[in-house]
């Protein structure tokens, strides 16, 4: 599938018809990577080799009460990764302000953080990037007003390209935080050229190539409890569970009927995940009904949760069973997926055109940040203020 195709995709999705103002999408480090930088314990103060006086050090150093937010746009003038800083209130709704922006050659598809150590250096906070190039970069959050990436994965070399590179479009990534093969230094891309890749980002170089999807791979997700687990979704319509250790198996595949949007693996248990799809639906699966390689079995719940494609979805981390949804459709749903029996909890219509990527906060988790096509601004959504939701929930209002 070339990238033509796949903006033919989007042309599809009718993106641009939301909202004659819309000036440009955005999509942030999400349920495709980590929305927050939850600690600054391990690097309290910015990297900034240049001098400053005291003012200006106090003006870039990240406080432990702050979270990092980070929000890749596409605009018409430009693309960018904006980096907030987040500070909770009384409200619960929060207080940000801008950081820093560092502009980005292409267009941003997906983002993921890390903090592994790149090329012999120190553990740090940085920030993978796919575009519509075949190229992956990889950004220092903590040098301000940084001009190029610390790493790039792939590439060209004298017009042909560089050994393990992807072809085409990089679609999404997703940072390994468990499993080491180093120090955590496992990221898994997917691209429009139909390939997963698997990179040691320490070194920059490509690991494990794996073909076993037929068209485009929209998403790929870990599973944090058994880290050699990897999923993939593609425009096939099938999603496959692959076991890096050994690529050359041929794993597990489910047909899910639709072209996938999203994946995410239940957070409280190593078991299930769930599936966003093109066609509005939400599937969810249990790994261990699968017996073969080409497994079509029943989901064990099928859910029609917009009218639209459902384009991201988020586990909450601290409520077990508590899922958020975001469709092109405009809207944002709460759902208790109790017993297999989902139940939608609440809806919210945020104003800002197609939702394009959600996530809820590892720092404060049920804070949901929202991104979407139309204006400039993420939008917030303080989860427990919805009366359903602080009925079910508010005792499992836990700080991480």
């Amino acid at each position: 599938m070339k990238v033509d195709g796949l903006n033919d995709g989007l042309e599809e999705l009718d993106m641009d018809n939301y909202d004659e103002e819309d000036d440009g999408i955005e999509n942030f480090s999400s349920g495709r990577g980590d929305l927050y930088y939850a600690s600054n314990e391990m690097d309290p103060y910015l990297k900034d080799n240049n001098d400053h006086d005291d003012d200006s050090d106090d003006d870039e150093t990240v406080l432990p009460t702050e979270s990092m937010i980070v929000c890749a746009k596409s605009k018409k003038i430009a693309n960018s990764l904006d980096v907030y800083l987040c500070e909770e209130t009384s409200s619960g709704s929060p207080n940000m302000f801008s950081h820093q922006e560092i502009f980005l050659p292409k267009l941003p598809f997906c983002t993921a953080w890390l903090d592994c150590p790149l090329k012999g250096g120190e553990n740090g906070n940085f920030l993978a990037v796919g575009s519509d190039t075949h190229i992956i970069e990889i950004w220092d959050l903590d040098v301000m007003d940084e001009v190029l990436p610390c790493v790039q994965l792939g590439g060209k070399n004298k017009g042909n390209y560089k050994e393990g590179s992807h072809t085409e479009a990089v679609l999404d990534l997703a940072w390994n935080k468990e499993f080491r093969w180093g120090k955590r230094n496992l990221l898994a891309s997917a691209s429009a050229d139909k390939q997963v890749k698997v990179w040691d980002v320490a070194t920059g170089t490509c690991k494990i190539t794996m073909e076993h999807h037929t068209e485009a791979v929209q998403a790929v997700a870990w599973n944090h409890h058994a880290p050699e687990v990897l999923l993939s979704g593609s425009f096939d319509q099938t999603v496959v569970l692959k076991d890096v250790r050994k690529p050359s198996h041929s794993g597990f595949k489910w047909s899910v009927m639709s072209d996938v949007q999203s994946l995410a693996w239940y957070p409280h248990s190593e078991h299930s995940f769930v599936v966003s799809l093109k066609d509005g639906t939400v599937k969810g699966f249990d790994i261990r009904q699968a017996s073969n390689s080409d497994s079509n079995l029943t989901p064990s719940f099928t859910l029609h949760a917009h009218d639209n494609a459902v384009t991201s979805v988020s586990y909450n981390i601290s409520a077990p069973n508590l899922l958020a949804t975001g469709s092109i459709d405009k809207t944002v749903k709460l759902w208790d997926l109790s017993n297999n029996k989902p139940s939608c909890i609440s809806s919210h219509t945020p104003n800002t055109g197609g939702i394009l990527c959600i996530a809820f906060s590892p720092d404060n988790p049920f804070l949901l940040a929202i991104g979407g096509s139309k204006g400039s601004e993420l939008k917030f959504w303080d989860t427990l203020s919805n009366t359903n939701v602080s009925h079910r929930y508010g005792s499992s209002r836990v700080r991480t």
